[in-house]
């Protein structure tokens, strides 16, 4: 038994997991999760850009290197993880973005976006608990972290919570 209090991400994820318990609900949330990441990702790739400030994407990465900085104060380890997830999600938009266009990714991410959310409220419905966020926006951030501490611990990485 833990005697002393928890520091970096642990609190926020121990928090998060006591929110999503009921297994169903905790199986939306991995699907679901990633989908809204890449589709907040891919709907600010959309935004346009000044030419003088940059290419398609500017936004979004700048973004991500706030989310990253969040994560990297409260864990390292995570941080890197969410890092490489960045970089697929921003590879998989970039490649969308080339092909079909800003128009289709918006369109293709807020679809995306809706089923999404949708599915994560029948979770929480199921789960008869409020999302998390609803008490902390930064719990919007804590939800890819949580799914990614989950991922780094059954690949026997080991894992922030306790």
């Amino acid at each position: 038994m833990r005697t002393e209090p928890r520091s970096g991400m642990g609190p926020w994820l121990d928090s998060y997991a006591g929110d999503h318990r009921h297994p169903l609900n905790q199986r939306l949330h991995e699907v679901c999760v990633p989908l809204i990441l890449w589709s907040a990702i891919a709907l600010l790739w959309t935004i346009p850009v000044p030419a003088l400030l940059g290419r398609p994407g500017f936004w979004s990465v700048g973004a991500q290197v706030l989310a990253f900085a969040w994560y990297w104060k409260h864990s390292r380890r995570l941080a890197g993880a969410m890092l490489l997830a960045f970089v697929l999600l921003d590879l998989l938009t970039a490649w969308v973005f080339a092909q079909y266009g800003a128009g289709t990714l918006r369109w293709s991410a807020v679809a995306v976006f809706a089923v999404a959310w949708v599915g994560q409220f029948v979770g929480h419905a199921i789960e008869g608990r409020r999302p998390s966020f609803l008490t902390d926006l930064s719990y919007l951030l804590v939800g890819p972290a949580w799914l990614m501490d989950k991922l780094l611990r059954r690949l026997g990485l080991g894992g922030e919570q306790a």
